[in-house]
């Protein structure tokens, strides 16, 4: 039997010819803090260029609150002019159910028709006193500029008052 083979010494495996000298000489720590500062940067720039549309839609979806400035219009009465006959028809029925109600428990009923008549009398003599006296100001302030703007351009200048009273009546339209 021969046992010169298994004697001899183990072949030698060959490595590559030239490892890095630099991975040679870095630790486990080295190499951590390494792959946190390159992290770092591409994070970053990812959070940038796709986290601002991303925080856009957050509280969006299905089950969403949405509040009056995210609708994409406002559902305004158009009919400027009849708002007055209704609001009269609406006093009207609050008024007829008022004195139905007192009928009911045997009060003496109320005279719907000179309630109304009282309650609009009262709210036409009221006019403008519900009206924040600066705003009133204000948009006089404003009317006389624009009238001398329409004096320097050579048109005929509007009715101050008259238009202050406009205005405001668009400006309290605005919240319907």
């Amino acid at each position: 039997m021969h046992l010169a083979p298994f004697l001899a010494a183990p072949a030698r495996r060959s490595y590559p010819r030239q490892v890095l000298p630099v991975a040679l000489s870095l630790t486990t720590g080295d190499v951590i803090l390494i792959v946190v500062l390159v992290a770092i940067p591409i994070s970053l720039a990812t959070f940038v260029l796709g986290a601002g549309n991303a925080l856009k839609q957050v509280g969006k979806g299905q089950f969403a609150v949405e509040y009056d400035n995210d609708l994409p219009q406002r559902i305004t009465d158009s009919s400027g002019a009849s708002s007055g006959q209704a609001r009269e028809a609406e006093i009207r029925q609050m008024l007829e159910a008022k004195a139905y109600r007192q009928r009911a428990r045997g009060d003496a009923p109320l005279d719907v028709e000179a309630e109304l008549g009282r309650l609009l009398l009262e709210e036409r003599q009221a006019g403008s006193v519900g009206v924040d006296r600066g705003l009133v100001e204000e948009v006089r302030q404003l009317v006389v500029a624009r009238n001398e703007r329409r004096v320097r351009q050579g048109k005929e200048p509007l009715d101050v008052d008259e238009e202050v009273e406009r205005q405001l009546r668009e400006l309290e339209n605005l919240g319907q």
